[in-house]
């Protein structure tokens, strides 16, 4: 056997003994790929012809047992680690278990409006919490975990820590309307 591949051998020996290769993919398994919301937002305006987006198929389904998450740039990280902690406090409330998507669509929509309007930055969203995927309650967090990055009014949202409703409650922290940013503009003027 003197200048054959071993290699060969060993192949041709473990083939004898019914032992068959792995296939080897040349393509590395990256696991599930979560989609930036510009790009679903991209999909889902071209898909239903929405001016904002929220449609009612939901894109990327949310695990049960993860935290709901997001920030728009520019959110400084002590601001959003406060929202995830729960040290902010929520001046509004919006009940959407039991909901359809549709009736949670239209909800969502008229309370961020009316939130923003009132000068409310930080409101709860009450979803439930699903157990497995797939059940009403789980597919309540993955449409809010689609919808509200789409939304304008929305700077960053988290999942309640356990004591405030944990992942069956979302916290949002809205935009200052424009009575807040004006009045905000003054103050500072002054200091200057």
């Amino acid at each position: 056997m003197a200048g054959s591949d071993p290699n060969s051998d060993f192949d041709q020996l473990m083939q004898r003994d019914g032992v068959a290769p792995l296939r080897h993919s040349p393509r590395a398994d990256t696991g599930t790929v979560r989609l930036p919301p510009a790009v679903l937002t991209a999909r889902r305006r071209a898909a239903e012809g929405s001016a904002d987006g929220l449609g009612l198929e939901i894109l990327q389904p949310v695990d049960p047992h993860d935290p709901l998450e997001w920030k728009r740039d520019g959110v400084q990280e002590g601001v959003y680690r406060n929202l995830r902690l729960g040290r902010y406090r929520a001046d509004a409330r919006l009940e959407l278990i039991r909901k359809t998507l549709g009736q949670a669509q239209d909800e969502l929509r008229h309370f961020v409006r009316e939130c923003t309007t009132h000068g409310i930055r930080t409101c709860a969203i009450s979803h439930g919490r699903g157990r497995r995927t797939g059940d009403a309650a789980s597919e309540m967090r993955s449409a809010l975990n689609q919808w509200l990055p789409l939304l304008d009014e929305v700077l960053a949202f988290h999942s309640a820590p356990p004591e405030q409703g944990g992942l069956g409650v979302v916290h949002v922290m809205l935009r200052k309307n424009e009575a807040q940013r004006q009045d905000n503009w003054e103050r500072h003027q002054k200091r200057g």
